[in-house]
C-alpha cells in the first residue's frame, strides 16, 4: 500500500513539473501586443529567435522551446475572421500556443515548407502565449512570427 501511494505521489509530482516546463506566467521575451479583429497592418510581424533547451513534448508538442513565451497576443475576436499564427524561417520551426481557455495547440510544418501554422477558425478573445521552437535541439534560429486574419506563412 505504501509503495502504491509513493508511486502515485511521484507520478503526480512528475506531471506537475512537466506542466510547469512552459511557463506562460513569465513575461514574453519579445513582447506583447493587443489586437482587435480587423487589425492593420495584417500580418502583424515580430522578429524572434526560435528554439530553446526545453522539449515541447512536456505539453504534447514537438520541438525545443524556451521556458518563457516568445510573444503574447491579447486578442479581441470579431464574429467572422479567423486568427492565424504562423512562422517564416529558413530553419525547421514549430509552434506551441497556450490558448485563452488554457489548452495547448501545436504545429510542425502546417505552413509553407517546414514552417508551422495554426489557424483558429472561431478564435476566442483573450491571451495567446506563443512559443516558436526549432524541430531539433541545439541553438536558436532567426525567424519571423506572423499574426494574421488573412493568410498563413
Amino acid at each position: 500500500m505504501f509503495r502504491t501511494m509513493l508511486t502515485a505521489a511521484v507520478a503526480v509530482s512528475a506531471l506537475a513539473v512537466a506542466a510547469e516546463a512552459q511557463n506562460y506566467s513569465l513575461s514574453p521575451t519579445y513582447g506583447t501586443v493587443s489586437l482587435n479583429s480587423g487589425f492593420s497592418p495584417d500580418p502583424y510581424v515580430v522578429n524572434v529567435q526560435a528554439g530553446g533547451s526545453i522539449s515541447a513534448s512536456n505539453v504534447g508538442c514537438s520541438g525545443y522551446i524556451a521556458n518563457a513565451p516568445d510573444f503574447r497576443v491579447n486578442y479581441s475576436a470579431g464574429s467572422s475572421l479567423p486568427l492565424i499564427i504562423s512562422v517564416n524561417s529558413n530553419a525547421d520551426t514549430t509552434l506551441v500556443i497556450n490558448t485563452p481557455s488554457g489548452g495547448w495547440s501545436c504545429n510542425d510544418d502546417g505552413g509553407n515548407g517546414t514552417n508551422p501554422s495554426i489557424r483558429f477558425n472561431s478564435p476566442q478573445s483573450g491571451q495567446y502565449d506563443i512559443w516558436v521552437g526549432t524541430y531539433s535541439s541545439g541553438g536558436t534560429q532567426p525567424s519571423q512570427l506572423h499574426i494574421s486574419e488573412l493568410y498563413s506563412q
